[in-house]
Formats: C-alpha cells, structure tokens, sequence
C-alpha cells in the first residue's frame, strides 16, 4: 500500500510539473452515465463508427474504476451514480483537433510547465495541448475523477464509447481503491469507511439512493393527506415519550443538564394542542442502550399526529407508506429478506395481543402465575434477559410476548389492545380499561412501527406519570412531565399518532441484514492503532 501510494504521489508531482492542476474546480454540463448509454442506444451507431452529429457530442464525468493502455489507445471505464460508461481515447484522434487540451477548464497556475497548456486552451497550440492530454492520461490512476468531452462510438468489439476530444483530470487520488474493484469484504471497515464502501460497492450506493427515495416517497403521502413536517428539539430538559436510557449532556450558559431526546413524541402532540392538526417529523432519536444488527444508539424516526384521528386511521396510513414505498420504490409488494418472501400487499391482518399470546406460549396472558414461571425458566436458561423477580407482571407477559410470538409474525401485521400497564400515553379502550387502544406492526419478526389513539385526559396522563415515577408501569420517565400536563389541560383533541423505525424498514425493503447497512456512518469502537 505505501509503496502504491507513493507512486501515486509521484504521478502527482509530474501532473503539476506538466502544469496541469490535478484537484481541478467547475465541470458543469455532464450527461449522467445511463442518460449517455441511453442516448448511445438511439444513435444506432454502427460497430467501429464514431459519430460527428451534435446529438453524439458530450461530455462526461466519474471515478475511474477500470484502466487500459494498450499503447496508442487508452480505455477507461468511468462510474458515477447512474452507473459505468467506456471512454476511450487515440493519441491520433487527441493530434487530429484543435481543440483539445488538458485540463481546459483549469487554467494553469502554475509556472512550470503551464505556457504549453495554456496556450492550447487559447486555442493557439494544439499539438502542445494534445501531448499534455496523452501525458496526463497516461498518469491516471484507478479512483481518480476525470472528465470528458468528446464523441459517442462504438469499438470494434462493440463497446458504445465517448471518444475524447477534451480531457481533463479533475481530483488525484492518492490512495488506491480496493483491490480489484471486488469492494470491501471486511464488514466493519465497510462500516468505518463508508466513504470507500459507497464507491467500491454499488450495491451499498444504492441503499442509501433507495433509502433517501423512500423518505421522499412519504413525504408525498402525507402531503398529500394534509400534514405538514415540523422540527422539534433534540436537546430536552426532559426526555420522554418511550422507555430508554437517554444520553445527556450540559448547558454551561444556562447551567442546566439537557437530554439527546428518546422520542419527539411529546413535543408534536404539542403542536396539536397548539392547533396544527396534522404533523409530522423525521426525527434523530438518541438511545444509550445496546448495539446489535437492530439497534443503534442513533435512528431514524418518522413521528406523525392526525387530530381527529385514531388508532384505525394510523393503521391506513402505515399500509399507504409502507407498501407504497415497497411498490413504487422498491418496485415490487413481494420483498426478500433473511430467506424470506414477505408480501406487502395491503390489507394487513389484524391480530389481538392476547390472542396470539394465548396461541403461540400455551396459555393466557391472564395466567401471571404461570407466565412468571416460564420466564423464570427461560431467564435461567439464558434465553430472556427479563428477570421475573424483579419485573413487573406486565413487563413480565411482554418478554413472553417477544421471545414466543413476534417470531411468527411474518408478513406485515398489526397486532392491536396492548396491555393498558405498557402504554402510559394512550387512550384505554372504553369498554375494557385493562386495554390499550394501540398497535403495533411486525414484519419478519421486527418491529417496523408502533401507534396509539392518545391519551388525552389530563387527569388520567397525570395519573399514569405518577405511577410511571412510582415504578408501577412497563415505561419509565426519570421525572414528571409537568409542561406536558399543563398542555393537555389547555386541550388536546382526539388523535392518532404513529411512529415508523425508518432504519427498520429501509433494511427489510433492500434485504439488508444490518441496521449498520442502512445508516451511512453508523456508531463503531474506536479503532485499534496496534
């Protein structure tokens, strides 16, 4: 590697002594590589033509990913995002017109060297300008960034090609690519190199292209439903919304300790009572727990409240946004992933929690006794990380609930009436107070979203944050929320909220096996210098 590098730094040295600027600026007009391709194909061009037309005329730019000399020939392969396109040059072609030089829209700077070049870009010295451009083609490196005017043709072989007329580099790399262009094998380099992963592997790209589609696939959908996308605080004085360990941090000036937030659950609901009925967030959620190919201490969520609205409208919602996206994204309502085939075509079933519960453990929710003896077991056996001792029954059932039903939950369903003990923030169904008017929706086992009707009584909200702080709920809250209270007395009305783990579903629609595929610069150990 050192030894590559220092050529590479050698080749450096010589483009600037040939008085072309090798971390070049402005290049403006480029045709992507598939619109080039697609244009190349209406040509018709015949094998072995190169065409003269305006519409063959072009230019063009990208990472060299492939490099033949073959002496009085250069191939090289470009790639940008759309994909690879061939160039192709002929020291014979580069002497035959005026109007090539090297470097053309970077006027040297440089003293050594640069009369020659500058010359040719005054369009006063083009076999001067010419040798420049075969000299500096001749240094190219693969990861290099060129650019590209010329003409579309065909080879011999066949190959459609952009026959330069110009050529310039645009940005030396000094360090070289992945051998081979195979990409990066060793996952956690993938990781910590994600800049080195985008461009090695295509495949990697093209997650990310697809994930930023998906956001703004839904963004469209709601609003086209009437929502508006609002910005909430991450530092909070208080963290709330969800049960998690939050990360915090301080305030000099105001000489206050602040929270990264968990949720931005309360906060929107906020909104509503303030009299923006339909809003929504992408939201940087921070969670000082645990890393695995599930979680990672920063994610993504999608956080919506519909005033007027309930659980049942969330449950339309999610199946506009995730199997639209699965359709006009993706492409396809049948998706791979971890082997499997999960069809997202709507409607969803509907399942209730102690119905599965009681199908796939053995018995019903309402057997505490039973049910803390079976997590005693597993919890010894190292298969449940909830120690019925210690937990409350609800907490207790839930675990049970995890380790036993979510994996059956293959194809996308909602599962409806939590438990009312998990559920602090939401309504209780009215005609059994034990249940709480939520869902949420699995898809190959995972949790892709969870929402409620909301808890819109201040009295009972109260009620709920004392025996939260009591330690009588699934849900924790450090203290109480006493703004939020205040709030729901000025008025919240009925609504519906919903919240979509975007990193969840970003990997179930491309089949990535790892929350780490989808986040671009995902939280890593430092690496070891020894």
């Amino acid at each position: 590697m050192s030894d590559q590098i220092s050529d590479r730094r050698a080749k450096l040295a010589r483009l600037r002594t040939l008085g072309v600027e090798p971390y070049g600026g402005r290049f403006t007009g480029i045709t992507s590589n598939a619109a080039l391709r697609a244009r190349g194909e209406q040509l018709n061009i015949e094998v072995g033509q190169v065409r003269e037309e305006p519409a063959a005329q072009a230019r063009a730019a990208g990472r060299v990913v492939l490099y033949r000399d073959i002496g009085s020939l250069i191939f090289m392969t470009i790639r940008d995002w759309t994909g690879e396109f061939q160039i192709g040059l002929s020291k014979k072609m580069l002497g035959d017109r005026a109007e090539v030089t090297a470097g053309l829209e970077q006027r040297p700077v440089r003293a050594t060297g640069a009369e020659a070049t500058a010359s040719a870009a005054d369009g006063g010295g083009a076999d001067d300008g010419a040798a420049v451009a075969w000299k500096v083609a001749k240094l190219i490196d693969l990861g290099d960034f060129v650019g590209v005017d010329g003409r579309l043709g065909r080879t011999k072989t066949g190959e459609l090609t952009l026959w330069a007329d110009r050529f310039t580099i645009l940005s030396k790399a000094v360090r070289p690519p992945p051998e081979k262009w195979h990409g990066l094998t060793d996952v956690e380099a993938r990781y910590r190199r994600r800049y080195v992963d985008l461009f090695a592997n295509p495949a990697s790209r093209d997650v990310f292209i697809r994930r930023a589609r998906i956001m703004d696939y839904m963004r469209g959908v709601l609003r086209e439903r009437g929502f508006i996308e609002v910005d909430t605080p991450v530092l909070q004085p208080i963290y709330g919304g969800a049960a998690a360990r939050p990360f915090q941090t301080h305030h000099n000036t105001l000489d206050m300790d602040l929270f990264l937030r968990i949720s931005p659950e309360l906060y929107l609901k906020r909104c509503l009572v303030g009299g923006l009925e339909r809003v929504y967030e992408f939201a940087r959620c921070f969670r000082n727990e645990g890393i695995s190919p599930r979680h990672n201490p920063e994610f993504t969520m999608l956080e919506l409240y519909q005033a007027y609205g309930d659980y049942h409208d969330m449950m339309d919602i999610t199946e506009a946004l995730i199997a639209g996206a699965a359709r006009d994204v993706i492409g396809t309502l049948q998706v791979t992933f971890g082997g499997r085939t999960i069809d997202f075509t709507p409607p969803w079933p509907r399942r209730r929690y102690a119905d599965l519960f009681a199908t796939h453990v053995g018995f019903p929710l309402t057997d505490v006794a039973q049910a803390r003896a079976r997590a005693r077991q597993l919890f010894e056996q190292k298969h449940l990380s909830v120690d019925e001792r210690k937990a409350d029954d609800e907490v207790v059932i839930n675990a049970l609930f995890e380790h036993y039903v979510e994996p059956h939950l293959v194809n996308p369903t909602f599962v409806v009436d939590y438990p009312a003990a998990l559920c602090p923030l939401t309504r209780r169904d009215p005609a059994d107070p034990s249940r709480a008017l939520r869902f949420e929706v699995f898809a190959s086992g995972m949790e892709l979203g969870n929402a409620y009707s909301e808890l819109n009584d201040p009295q009972v909200q109260h009620e709920t944050f004392s025996r939260q702080l009591r330690g009588e709920e699934g849900e924790t809250m450090a203290v109480m929320d006493e703004d939020y209270v205040e709030a729901l007395e000025y008025g919240l009305p009925p609504a519906g909220g919903l919240g979509i783990g975007i990193d969840r579903l970003v990997m179930l629609l491309t089949g990535s096996g790892s929350i780490r595929d989808v986040i671009l610069f995902p939280l890593q150990r430092p690496e070891r210098t020894t």
